[in-house]
């Protein structure tokens, strides 16, 4: 699994000035809750056994230093998660 953004990511390196910045707005500290829930996500999927290979998880802001986190799947792994959501919901509708 690539976790773009995490310190272990060896990837391409962040340039500063391919972004559009405005001043005063705190991205530092959506990019790191954004990193951080990218970090829960991916160790909740190798719990549920996806086969991470097929993750990619990126840490990023919106315009207004919100944090998101982009999800790529590959189509094995698609199809693993929407196998584990159809489970969970079948789940949660018997416990309701």
């Amino acid at each position: 699994m690539d976790r773009s953004g995490d310190a272990e990511f060896e990837g391409t390196q962040f340039d500063p000035d391919a972004v559009l910045w405005v001043r005063g707005v705190d991205y530092v500290t959506g990019w790191r809750e954004a990193a951080q829930a990218a970090g829960e996500l991916g160790d909740a999927l190798t719990a549920a056994g996806v086969d991470v290979a097929g993750v990619k998880l990126r840490a990023s802001t919106t315009t207004d230093g919100s944090g998101v986190v982009r999800l790529e799947l590959s189509t094995t792994a698609a199809r693993e998660v929407a196998k584990l959501a159809r489970a969970a919901a079948a789940h949660w509708r018997k416990a309701g």
